[in-house]
């Protein structure tokens, strides 16, 4: 097929496919803001990259996605090849799955609007309240943000990167953080009392995190969500409004609710045609169970270790090891085994560098609370947990490693 051919959509598409998508690759500022406002108002969607990815990366996802133009700080030019989306699209968010092959989760501007309406009904929000974002732009964490902030009337602090001092000095009425930056900030001491929320997600809280928080003064308040969900939709346990949750048979998470994406943006689909819907509940990769009527996140289905025909939760093994003294942050992840098939391995990053944890004193801790088969049979001391841009921690870069 000829290239102008691949850009003229055939007449039975116009009327579906008539918004162009624009992968904006810039610094946080107001032209980004400006452009996410544009999208919500019926604008061109946006495909938000984050500028300072590798260029390799960005064109690898620039060849994946298809946007139409690309928008950084020399302007708007077209893209050959591109594709567009359906006119209620306003956002697609770039992820990659466990295969590493990038998606693009389209998110409606009717789900997004949702979405911040009703964190900020939770939250008890008042007119005019400063955001502050310092999660990147290019992740629905740090997209919501922006999103809460426009349906506030505000204007948003927005920081290019973390850093605990111009955090705590940022004057912001509320601030998302992942709990890498939380616990940075504790450990520098910083007074967290000006902050009417924390929002915290991104990653399970470490046992004694939240404690520490709040006698820091901190007010958090604990998230789960996703990409798919537009961020974050149970806070403390309980959905938003809006929000239902359910468990599949196999104990996987289900959502539904306005809040859903409208498809992952298939690449391969001519024009850009949209990806096949979620449908009224959306099935995570996130095991749970309701505990007084309350979800409680076990941990991801594909993070199950499986050792010796037993399995294993890896975020449960790492939350009974934060509760031991000498463990100030700890990552469980499995690695192959002849023996074992996969054995536990817990990366951890010591209390006291000077007095390490050693591996028979935590499989100790964990057999006390856990059956036998979930005790870590390796362990890795880190000064710190390597992290994604999003602020996850890089679990395949501790699988490989």
């Amino acid at each position: 097929m000829r290239s102008a051919d691949r850009e003229t959509p055939p007449a039975n598409l116009t009327t579906v496919l008539m918004r162009p998508v624009h992968a904006v690759v810039l610094p946080p500022g107001p032209e980004l803001r400006h452009a996410v406002a544009e999208a919500l108002d019926g604008g061109p969607a946006v495909l938000p990259l984050n500028p300072g990815s590798p260029a390799p990366a960005l064109r690898g996802l620039l060849t994946a996605l298809r946007p139409t133009h690309l928008r950084d700080e020399d302007g708007v030019r077209p893209l050959r090849g591109g594709a567009g989306v359906p006119a209620e699209i306003a956002v697609v968010i770039a992820t990659s799955g466990s295969t590493g092959v990038p998606k693009g989760v389209q998110l409606s501007a009717h789900a997004l609007r949702a979405s911040a309406a009703a964190s900020l009904a939770r939250l008890g929000a008042t007119p005019g309240e400063r955001w502050l974002c310092c999660l990147p732009i290019s992740h629905v964490a740090g997209l919501q943000v922006l999103v809460r902030a426009l349906l506030s009337g505000s204007e948003p602090i927005v920081h290019e990167g973390f850093d605990p001092g111009a955090v705590a000095a940022s004057g912001a009425d509320r601030v998302s953080l992942v709990p890498t930056q939380l616990r940075r900030m504790i450990d520098l001491g910083y007074d967290l009392s000006g902050f009417r929320s924390i929002l915290l997600g991104g990653a399970p809280a470490p046992p004694g995190l939240l404690a520490e928080a709040a006698g820091r003064g901190a007010r958090v308040v604990t998230t789960y969500g996703m990409s798919e969900t537009c961020g974050g939709c149970v806070y403390d346990g309980l959905p938003l409004d809006g929000v239902d949750l359910d468990l599949d048979p196999l104990g996987r998470i289900r959502i539904a609710g306005e809040v859903l994406f409208s498809g992952y943006r298939d690449p391969a689909a001519p024009y850009g045609a949209p990806g096949e819907s979620p449908g009224k509940w959306f099935t995570t990769s996130d095991l749970g169970v309701f505990e007084g009527g309350r979800l409680r996140v076990l941990g991801r289905a594909d993070h199950v270790i499986n050792t010796g025909g037993e399995k294993v939760v890896a975020e449960t093994v790492a939350a009974v090891l934060g509760t031991h003294p000498d463990v100030r942050d700890v990552v469980v992840v499995g690695r192959p085994d002849p023996e074992w098939g996969e054995r536990v391995v817990a990366v951890v990053v010591p209390r006291d560098p000077a007095a390490p944890p050693v591996l028979a004193a935590l499989r100790e801790h964990v057999k006390e609370r856990l059956p036998g088969h979930a005790a870590p049979r390796e362990l890795r001391l880190v000064d710190a947990v390597p992290s994604l841009p999003s602020g996850k921690p890089d679990l395949e870069a501790l699988r490989r490693a």
